[in-house]
């Protein structure tokens, strides 16, 4: 690939903010065109009650180590944290045969697929009757749901409705914010079809999986906010020279520019609504619903997943003593945005809370994934997640640079 003095940015987000800083550090010149005033994309801080807190993204999955990598470049990997003990919950909907309410998400398994559906915890979430079915998979072939192309389809033909519907749907709904029948499977589990070929059942696959795993908390985030990646970032391209301009919107994208937006003429991207609420809520003490809830479909609540902050990060109850911060997210903005994560709260939690202290609206758009063609970073090309993101704009940027002399910024990303 010839290799040019000069390249252009269409998008200051996490992925174009990556790719820029390692062509920086080779010495090329770099130009980033950002459509709205602020780098950072979805790695945003707010204010609320008076802290600092993310607006959007709270964590990162840890595997492949890929984020974990950059942050020690970045001279944040001291300030990695890894969430407080206390398994999240799921608000199941009354089906089934069996009454719905909040139970723990069984603990062992992999995008809420149980690695033993007899588990008592598991038979507590989805009942006698949803376990028979469940346990059908160990009997089933290996062919059974070997070709379903979506997460959803696969559960339920191996492990049945039970399964999928009040734990492996509301997991897919609130990672990835899609519903697990829409969901590719290789995109929520690249190696789980391979696992289940080899291993002869779901449940098999998923143990396999869980030992191959690195040791350690499957997510982790920044003591201070996520946000504090992409200041950095931003800090190291400054720094380097790179050439930034806000407020810039790019149509069409120039020939030979590195796209780290969506396409101008891509489709609508999905909306995500997230409530943030401050309480004095005593009667949240001790976490009573874990790190907080995910929501299965059907469930008497607008929200989709509501995260107990002050439960799950150390550094946010260190930073709002005596009070209790809440995050909901809806797929559609409710009309009525602190009124109707309040209610969902307290059907959540399964009391009555307090008016919130202070309370924050934020409606982000995720992008819809098209790869196109080009030089594409971002969650379109890469998938959901830093985990994603990351090394697929590492990459792109090492294939810019294959034919450089200048090969210790390359050195430095490789190793």
């Amino acid at each position: 690939m010839p290799r040019p003095d000069h390249v252009e940015i269409v998008g200051g987000g996490i992925a174009g903010l990556v790719v820029a800083r390692r062509l920086a550090l080779a010495g090329r010149r770099v130009t980033i065109r950002e459509a709205s005033d602020r780098l950072g994309g979805q790695l945003a801080p707010q204010q609320i009650a008076g802290v600092e807190l993310d607006a959007a993204a709270e964590s990162f999955a840890t595997r492949g180590g890929g984020v974990v990598a950059l942050l020690d470049e970045l001279g944040l990997a001291g300030d990695v944290v890894s969430p407080e003990p206390g398994a999240a919950w799921v608000l199941r909907a009354s089906a089934f045969g069996r009454r719905g309410g909040a139970v723990p998400l069984p603990a062992a398994g992999l995008l809420g697929i149980p690695a033993d559906p007899a588990s008592p915890d598991v038979e507590r979430a989805i009942g006698r009757a949803g376990v028979r079915r469940a346990r059908l998979d160990t009997l089933l072939p290996a062919s059974v749901g070997a070709r379903a192309e979506t997460l959803g389809d696969l559960v339920a033909a191996r492990m049945g409705r039970a399964v999928l519907d009040t734990l492996v749907a509301p997991v897919a709904r609130g990672v990835y914010s899609r519903e697990a029948r829409d969901l590719p499977l290789e995109v929520a589990a690249p190696l789980l079809r391979a696992a289940l070929r080899e291993h002869g059942s779901l449940a098999a696959a998923v143990r396999a999986l869980r030992v191959a795993a690195p040791a350690g908390s499957l997510v982790a985030g920044i003591r201070g906010g996520m946000f504090r990646l992409a200041d950095a970032l931003a800090a190291e391209c400054a720094r380097l020279g790179v050439v930034v301009e806000t407020g810039a919107r790019v149509d069409p994208v120039p020939p030979g520019a590195v796209l780290a937006a969506p396409h101008p003429d891509a489709a609508p991207g999905r909306e995500v609504t997230l409530v943030t609420l401050v309480l004095e809520a005593p009667e949240l003490d001790g976490a009573p619903r874990g790190s907080g809830l995910l929501v299965a479909p059907g469930a008497p609540v607008a929200a989709r997943a509501l995260t107990h902050l002050t439960a799950k990060w150390r550094w946010v109850a260190d930073a709002l003593p005596g009070r209790h911060a809440l995050r909901l997210s809806y797929d559609t903005p409710p009309a009525a945005p602190v009124a109707t994560a309040l209610a969902d709260a307290a059907v959540l939690f399964g009391r009555p809370l307090p008016q919130p202290v202070d309370a924050t609206v934020r409606t982000w758009t995720r992008a819809s994934a098209d790869p196109g063609a080009g030089l594409r970073v971002g969650e379109p090309a890469a998938g959901v997640g830093l985990a994603a993101v990351i090394p697929h704009a590492e990459a792109l940027a090492a294939t810019l640079l294959d034919d450089s002399p200048l090969r210790e910024g390359r050195g430095r990303m490789e190793s």
